[in-house]
């Protein structure tokens, strides 16, 4: 097999992500020209099984990809994320509509964040329902749609399905009106009585256990680590953003450049030493649960718990970490268009995300004190 380094191939895409950065702010989605560089160069389908034109690759290999991105801009990381994700974890459940990804160009994109309904009917599945959060759909040809089966109104199946719907047959609705990670284009999608196939009616994420080493990853932890590196990008674009204004700036009644100053020297070395910590915890335990699974051992708990602590951390790191550079920085930071600004909206976003949020600190804490787990993140 013709070995790819999708490290060099993130890289080589990191000018064109800034060249349409503020194009991604300014329509609130991604540009088609930098999803169809993703594409074309396979970013999207890194952790997909080879037999999809996917890689297949490690968790650090992703979170690598995802941090080089998103340190060129946040929100383009974040929708090459949810690409990574949806073709690692979804689109391995395509067997029996494998022609609706057969071009290793088709972007898919989908959303758990709300559950339609899927009602049988004798030509298939009438599929009815509203989906937020839905990012990069403005790219997408595929949409994969959290739906329940129904008949004659009952519910026949306590596993939740995906409804797998090609474009044309969904509606993007302008619902993306945030401040940060603006360009990640998360807009609702809406389906009104659509008739789905049988064979377009899929497992749902993590159904198909054994079709790689990434399915058997556990789930909540699976969607986690690429969370945290979406963060790490960003804040290593704020430190960047930082060193830039205090080599440049002289402040207000003073005469030196703001890099003379102790207070900014403080900031940027308690910056470095918190996100380099952070990442190094992360990047570190998820490779050992890595090698656990491709060894096709059971991750323990703790371990697992571990995972959730250190993504959490990571992303906490990153928004504690652009708020120190930014109040260093002064009101630079605070004009609309500086990098720094920008950064400070974005880092702040991928903080609140129910899958790397402060809370899961605590829950997983339980677990390193014997105590049962909570919350659905710790689920294998």
């Amino acid at each position: 097999m013709e070995h790819i380094d999708y490290i060099a191939r993130a890289e080589s895409v990191v000018e064109l992500v800034r060249q349409y950065a503020d194009e991604a702010e300014r329509i609130r989605h991604l540009p088609p020209e930098v999803a169809q560089a993703f594409a074309e160069l396979g970013l999207y389908r890194v952790a997909a099984p080879t037999d999809i034109h996917g890689a297949d690759k490690d968790p650090l290999t992703q979170m690598r990809i995802i941090e080089i991105v998103s340190q060129a801009d946040g929100a383009s990381g974040w929708n090459l994320m949810i690409g990574i994700e949806t073709f690692g974890l979804i689109a391995p459940a395509l067997v029996s509509c494998p022609e609706l990804i057969s071009d290793p160009k088709v972007i898919m994109a989908s959303s758990t964040a709300a559950v339609g309904t899927a009602e049988k009917t004798p030509q298939g599945w009438l599929v009815n329902g509203q989906w937020q959060f839905v990012s990069g759909i403005h790219n997408a040809e595929v949409f994969g749609a959290t739906v329940q089966l129904y008949e004659n109104g009952e519910r026949i199946d306590k596993n939740n399905r995906y409804a797998v719907i090609p474009l044309g047959e969904f509606e993007i609705l302008d619902t993306w009106n945030v401040a940060g990670l603006r360009g990640s284009g998360s807009h609702d999608v809406r389906v009104n009585n659509v008739l789905v196939p049988d064979e377009r009616i899929a497992l749902p994420m993590g159904g198909m256990r054994d079709r790689s080493v990434q399915t058997r990853f556990p789930l909540g932890n699976r969607l986690a680590f690429n969370k945290a590196a979406v963060g790490l990008g960003i804040a290593r674009a704020g430190i960047e953003a930082f060193v830039a204004i205090a080599t440049n700036k002289t402040p207000r009644f003073s005469n030196k450049k703001l890099r003379e100053r102790t207070f900014a020297q403080r900031a940027v070395a308690r910056a470095e030493a918190r996100l380099r910590g952070a990442r190094a915890a992360a990047f570190e335990h998820i490779g050992h649960v890595w090698n656990l699974v491709k060894d096709h051992q059971e991750v323990p708990d703790n371990d697992r718990a571990l995972v959730h602590i250190l993504c959490s951390d990571a992303a906490a790191a990153a928004a504690e970490v652009v708020d120190w550079l930014a109040e260093a920085a002064g009101t630079t930071a605070n004009q609309v268009g500086h990098p720094l600004e920008r950064i400070s909206r974005d880092a702040r976003v991928v903080r609140q995300h129910l899958t790397v949020a402060p809370h899961h600190i605590e829950e997983a804490g339980r677990v390193l004190l014997d105590l049962e787990p909570t919350g659905i993140m710790l689920n294998k």
